[in-house]
């Protein structure tokens, strides 16, 4: 294939506009790299989905379902990182021939536009995102992450509303930063958790690896900005504005990537609006003495049902399901 033939074909293929042929030629690039054989299924696949009808960013769902395809069918994490390098690979020769021919024929047309991307991970679940340098980041349930893709094909901002693991990939030549509805992080190649429900009062930053920064954000101006150290975890009140610098236990925080909850003295208000999130359940209170007790645990592989049983065997409590939600009762 000529190569400014294959860039058309390239361009013409992420936009969606590709023809049959388009498709065969790309399914033949592929072929002739035998170490990208293991996504050519894929394409099959996106051409049935994207050939007949068009969406307005095909090439989203596209790569979206061969990242989520390639993470759905392995499981342990030494061949899900040869997989992610295979994906990243692949999708950097198809990125830099797209970006070199558009650069080339599109130099004096208007300024590049981001493209802009979402990912959630709904109650009841938790989703993996990765983005194009190859950072990873775990989403908890009922979480959402925002992010634009610039023309340098890098991610530089994210949004979070809700809870994230984060292991980003050090580069000091670029800011990478984390932005909370009150406060912002700042990254340079590190691991940690941030913590930030729009309903939630705190929002909480815990560093496992590296360093981070805590930044003023939209809201609100901090009296300080401190830089974490590994085990260090910044605690924000969003209402009293009140910030809390304190070492931690950092596996306690970031135990849920894992499917996994640690409960130490936890409040029970608190650890409900976990459940719920985790398990997609609705539990009810029926009395607010009921929220003054507190619970120490861990549950790794229980159902809903397993868990309220264990929690009721050492706390005054009972529970009944009445239709699609559970009620928590306190026992006289």
């Amino acid at each position: 294939m000529v190569e400014s033939n294959k860039n058309k074909v390239l361009k013409r293929y992420l936009k969606g506009n590709y023809s049959v042929n388009d498709h065969l030629q790309m399914k033949q690039w592929l072929r002739d790299n035998s170490e990208y054989k293991e996504i050519e299924p894929l394409l099959d696949d996106s051409w049935e989905a994207y050939g007949e009808q068009r969406s307005e960013q095909p090439e989203q769902h596209v790569f979206e379902k061969i990242i989520s395809q390639i993470w759905l069918q392995e499981e342990d994490r030494k061949t899900r990182n040869n997989l992610r390098n295979i994906f990243i690979r692949v999708a950097a020769a198809l990125v830099i021939g797209l970006v070199a021919g558009y650069f080339v024929s599109n130099l004096r047309q208007a300024p590049y536009a981001p493209a802009y991307f979402t990912a959630h991970a709904p109650k009841g679940s938790i989703s993996e995102t990765l983005l194009p340098d190859g950072s990873l980041v775990v989403l908890n349930a009922g979480s959402t992450l925002e992010y634009a893709l610039g023309n340098n094909n890098q991610v530089n901002e994210v949004r979070l509303n809700g809870e994230a693991w984060f292991d980003i990939h050090p580069n000091p030549e670029r800011k990478f930063v984390v932005k909370t509805s009150h406060y912002n992080v700042n990254v340079t190649g590190t691991q940690f958790n941030v913590k930030a429900y729009e309903e939630d009062d705190i929002i909480t930053t815990t560093l496992e690896k590296g360093s981070v920064a805590i930044e003023s954000g939209e809201k609100i101006a901090l009296a300080y900005s401190p830089e974490l150290k590994p085990g260090e975890q910044f605690s924000l009140n969003k209402e009293t504005q009140k910030a809390i610098l304190s070492k931690v236990n950092t596996k306690i925080y970031t135990a849920w990537k894992d499917n996994k909850l640690v409960f130490i003295n936890m409040d029970l208000d608190e650890l409900f609006v976990l459940l719920e999130r985790k398990f997609g359940v609705d539990i009810e209170i029926s009395n607010p003495q009921i929220l003054d007790l507190h619970y120490t645990g861990t549950i790794k592989n229980e159902t809903i049902l397993e868990v309220l049983d264990l929690i009721s065997h050492t706390l005054p409590l009972n529970y009944e399901i009445i239709g699609q939600k559970i009620i928590i009762t306190k026992i006289k």
